[in-house]
């Protein structure tokens, strides 16, 4: 057995080693959070010395004539719902495909995994250049209607826009997830399945699908916050154009407080859509672990 003086050895060791990472998460994250949370109280432009504090007027203001806001809160529930479905089945799909024994599954893999590994912005100067270069030429060559409609500059096609663009590069992140709970799927369970004369759907969504419940859960829960918090891809490929269709929150936050520098207005913004994202986080995690299979 330890010594007494060797236990306090051990435990004055783990918190040598702990401090750091606490200063720096607590600087880095809990700082910031705390001072957003004051300036949101408060009318400042970011260059004045002292924030003028308002109480309560700039949540007033927020909930009673902010319409701007109600349309990027509209745009971001859209652009979730979207990208949520479609990334999940898309990459679930591809994961029951790859993880059979195909000559090319780990070269397919690779390359659904590359645009994940791709700064967000760059992805999105690249399919700007596509929309609007690409498939001009796309268009002379084939002679196909549809790369002659605009895809940046019609509302309702930059929304299909960003959420085709915004699957396909974090399609690779979910595949991975997915493929890992499959490999991790009890082979006993499925064969008894094949000998009880289950049909390949049968088994599917009977046994393997509700044992990928984890997976499931994990997976849903990135996406949603990923496309709660959606920004950078809006930046580079539509700046929230045409005529501010595409504004989400979080890019609509951007503006008030680096554009318009009200940056007390901006952090109201900011802690009603962390309020609004932890509390959708916690229902959803909720209800997706209590229909979780245990293996």
């Amino acid at each position: 057995m330890k010594s007494i003086g060797q236990r306090k050895t051990n435990k004055l060791e783990i918190v040598l080693f702990i401090l750091p990472c606490l200063i720096l998460v607590g600087v880095i994250f809990y700082t910031p959070f705390i001072l957003s949370m004051f300036y949101s109280l408060t009318q400042w432009n970011g260059i004045a010395k002292e924030p003028v504090f308002i109480g309560l007027r700039n949540f007033i203001r927020l909930f009673t004539g902010d319409s701007g806001f109600v349309s990027s809160i509209i745009f971001t529930s859209k652009y979730a719902f979207f990208y949520i479905i479609s990334s999940n089945v898309i990459a679930l799909a591809l994961a029951v495909l790859l993880v059979k024994k195909l000559l090319t599954a780990n070269i397919l893999r690779a390359v659904f995994f590359v645009p994940y590994i791709m700064s967000m912005i760059i992805v999105g100067f690249i399919w700007r250049f596509i929309f609007s270069q690409g498939f001009n030429s796309l268009s002379e060559i084939t002679g196909w209607g549809i790369f002659d409609m605009s895809w940046l500059g019609d509302p309702g096609l930059a929304f299909v826009s960003v959420v085709v663009v915004a699957v396909w590069q974090s399609l690779g992140f979910y595949m991975v997830i997915y493929i890992a709970g499959l490999q991790a799927l009890p082979e006993d369970v499925l064969e008894a399945a094949v000998v009880d004369g289950a049909s390949a759907p049968r088994k599917f969504f009977s046994i393997t699908l509700p044992l990928l419940g984890p997976s499931i859960t994990t997976c849903l829960f990135l996406s949603l916050t990923n496309s709660i918090k959606v920004f950078d891809i809006i930046l580079a490929l539509t700046a929230g154009g045409p005529g501010g269709s595409t504004y989400s929150v979080t890019y609509d936050i951007y503006r008030e407080a680096f554009q318009n520098n009200n940056y007390g207005y901006g952090a109201a913004k900011s802690l009603v859509l962390f309020i609004i994202v932890a509390g959708i986080t916690v229902i959803i995690m909720k209800g997706f672990r209590s229909r979780e299979v245990e293996l």
